[in-house]
């Protein structure tokens, strides 16, 4: 079921985020909040680009948001770069700062937020700051082989996209995002997804999980 979420991003961009515990009063804003989780190369970002085409989704990508940031002359570039060189995680407050500088463009409250959260700390943190939770949360779960195999032949010149790195990124994907994954699988808030396969039979898996979500909140 569609969830309204009560959430001032106004509010949020306003504050300057510098610790967890910090806390920001939210005022009513309805939105739909879905978070899309799995390793890399697990197809994420091609099945999320289906569900904007089909659902009028927007597509907000937690590691485009950072990629951008980095390369750019902001206060927190150099340290993403960094960070992601070695395999870790950007911390929670600069990603979560980011995502809602995003969500504040346009008119669009039906929200895709892809690769976020990658760990507990992301998600406690978001959800404290915004004061609410994910709608529900797709997992494209996907052979690490596999996940490897895509990720070296996209080639998209990308400085994470070597073997080193993602060896790196899929043990942190493993010891950090699997926890995320199972608090939602308590709160029956998760869907989770064959992702091998070719992107029509994945997303004919997806397909049903949004229709059923629109169908009832008409």
């Amino acid at each position: 079921m569609w969830k309204r979420a009560t959430s001032s991003l106004k509010s949020l961009l306003s504050f300057h985020i510098t610790q967890e515990k910090d806390v920001v009063s939210p005022k009513h804003m309805d939105s739909v909040i879905t978070f899309v989780l799995g390793g890399p190369g697990s197809g994420k970002g091609t099945q999320c680009a289906r569900i904007v085409e089909t659902f009028g989704f927007k597509h907000l990508s937690a590691g485009d948001l950072l990629r951008k940031e980095m390369v750019s002359d902001s206060e927190y570039g150099a340290m993403i770069l960094e960070t992601i060189r070695e395999g870790r995680i950007v911390p929670s407050a600069v990603t979560v700062r980011l995502i809602l500088r995003e969500m504040q463009y346009g008119d669009n409250r039906k929200f895709l937020i892809d690769g976020f959260p990658r760990s507990e700390e992301n998600r406690i943190a978001f959800e404290h700051i915004t004061g609410t939770e994910p709608d529900f949360v797709l997992f494209f779960d996907c052979p690490e082989e596999e996940m490897v195999k895509r990720v070296l032949s996209r080639n998209q010149g990308r400085i994470d996209d070597n073997i080193d790195t993602i060896k790196k990124r899929l043990k942190v994907f493993e010891a950090l995002n699997l926890p995320v994954i199972d608090h939602y699988a308590r709160r029956g808030r998760l869907h989770r997804i064959n992702a091998v396969g070719t992107e029509d039979e994945i997303f004919e898996q997806v397909r049903p999980v949004f229709a059923a979500c629109e169908q009832t909140a008409a």
